[in-house]
């Protein structure tokens, strides 16, 4: 009965969401056309095709123009610091949860004080920390300079240009720490949300406490847990933006440089806004499939 009822009302609710979209759409119309007539502003999208991709005579091909080679950057940012977010940010929801003293005292020194930190003064203390000290006591340019040319193209695809790997990393390092410290909570979160039977049922067949977590515990949790974990990287995507105070040439420090350049700051600005919305909103469309389908997979089982 509630089903029929559900599809019985769907009409109606189609029209209501299309009204409002109409509305929008109209308002969002309205301001644009109000802001062209108010503000003595030449728009000129023409200079906008050669910050994506521009014909070079030296060569004879095609290379990647400055906005173009900032979106590069961004998505090899948000996928290398994701994945180390998301290792980093397991191990310390785990400690979180520890039946040990000394590791739930780690975990959470980790996390409370990151999460209660700008982010922009760890980016900074990083920074100095990361790039001014420890890669340079690591050798790291001079292990770059020697790097075999048959490896430096695949770990320009991987990294980037070798010249900007050092600040790479430190933006990698960086984004992991400060992201993982959320990700830890979401992970301490979703082991605590199995019930305690399943720990209990775990010790009764015999299983120690770490095999009941990775073989009982986490495997549930895991399903809790992918919802938030998924937009916690959309977040990533956005936040890292915030390297560009410390010149890393993702898609917002190429912005900001072309802007200075050219002063076409509502062009370049409206690109990055359009990139930006590209690369997450199929990430947060992901999110919303993947709450459906366990929510459905949960109440079929």
């Amino acid at each position: 009965m509630a089903r029929w009822a559900a599809k019985a009302y769907r009409p109606q609710a189609l029209a209501l969401d299309l009204a409002v979209l109409l509305l929008a759409g109209g308002g969002a119309a309205w301001l644009v056309l109000r802001a062209q007539a108010a503000l003595p502003y030449a728009w000129d999208w023409s200079v906008i095709p050669q910050f994506l991709a521009y014909f070079d005579p030296a060569s004879g091909g095609w290379r990647a123009g400055r906005i173009l080679a900032g979106l590069l950057t961004t998505i090899r940012l948000s996928l290398w610091a994701g994945g180390l977010a998301l290792a980093l940010g397991t191990a310390a929801g785990l400690m979180r949860v520890s039946g040990r003293l000394f590791w739930r005292l780690t975990g959470g020194a980790y996390v409370l004080c990151v999460r209660n930190t700008p982010p922009l003064v760890l980016i900074f203390l990083f920074s100095y920390f990361l790039g001014g000290q420890l890669i340079q006591a690591l050798g790291l340019d001079a292990a770059l300079a020697h790097l075999p040319e048959g490896l430096r193209a695949p770990a320009e695809v991987l990294f980037g240009p070798l010249r900007q790997m050092p600040g790479f990393l430190v933006g990698v390092i960086t984004l992991a720490l400060i992201e993982g410290a959320y990700m830890a909570e979401i992970v301490r979160a979703g082991v605590q949300s199995v019930e305690q039977g399943q720990w209990d049922a775990a010790f009764a067949l015999g299983l120690p406490r770490w095999r009941a977590l990775g073989h009982v515990i986490l495997p549930q949790a895991l399903r809790r847990m992918l919802p938030a974990l998924t937009g916690q990287f959309v977040s990533l995507v956005k936040d890292s933006a915030i390297v560009s105070v410390i010149s890393i040439p993702e898609l917002t420090f190429q912005a900001q440089e072309l802007v200075s350049a050219t002063y076409r700051s509502f062009e370049v600005w409206t690109l990055v806004l359009v990139l930006y919305l590209a690369l997450n909103l199929p990430c947060s469309l992901a999110t919303r499939w993947l709450e459906g389908r366990l929510a459905r997979s949960d109440r079929s089982g």
